[in-house]
């Protein structure tokens, strides 16, 4: 996801995202003793996860000032 994307999402969407992303990361490293065909993917759900967290952060941030 680029982050013009994740910042168009709301609040909810984005625990939703992220949710998802942990549960995609999961999975992989489950995979991972029996050999992952796309070994890159855990780069870049961390990657993401690490993008919504921020944008997160940052909205929170807004509600409070």
């Amino acid at each position: 996801m680029e982050i013009k994307e994740i910042r168009q999402l709301s609040k909810e969407e984005l625990k939703n995202k992220l949710e998802e992303l942990n549960k995609q990361l999961m999975e992989l490293q489950f995979k991972r003793r029996s050999g992952v065909e796309k070994p890159h993917m855990f780069r870049v759900i961390k990657r993401d996860i690490a993008r919504i967290l921020t944008v997160y952060t940052e909205k929170r941030g807004e509600e409070s000032e």
